[in-house]
């Protein structure tokens, strides 16, 4: 009888899963591995454009992208134009606030922090129990 060796070439994932369940070719495994599971993406993303590109679907994507991009550019433009007037307007309408608001601000906070001081303070005492004390205080002579 003869002994006939074949060999099998492993396909990357079987390469990848390989480098994982043995420890003494598992680097050089998982990087072959994952070096061609990598370079198959590539490929198959490379030919899923190629066809999109030949059907015309992306052709017709790319057309469209480029009209909403020239349009967007050009609203981008108007309104950088009118820039300068509308800082102008902006100035104009800055007005300072009343004095009452400034002041009835004022009393409001002033009247939340009473308020709140007040609270913390009574809530720091202790209460007075209604039970008698548990151990009497004698007087020594």
């Amino acid at each position: 009888m003869s002994a006939k060796t074949t060999t099998v070439r492993l396909t990357p994932r079987e390469r990848f899963a390989r480098g994982l369940k043995y420890s003494t070719v598992g680097p050089y495994d998982i990087t072959r591995g994952a070096a061609g599971l990598t370079a198959q993406s590539v490929g198959a993303s490379a030919g899923w454009l190629r066809d999109r590109y030949r059907s015309g679907k992306l052709r017709e994507d790319l057309e469209a992208a480029q009209d909403v991009v020239a349009s967007e550019l050009a609203a981008a433009q108007e309104v950088i134009a009118n820039l300068p007037q509308a800082f102008q307007e902006a100035r104009r309408a800055k007005r300072r606030p009343r004095p009452i608001v400034l002041v009835a601000a004022g009393i409001g906070v002033l009247a939340v922090g009473a308020v709140t001081f007040s609270i913390v303070r009574r809530s720091m005492r202790p209460e007075p129990s209604a039970l008698p004390p548990s151990v009497e205080v004698t007087q020594r002579p």
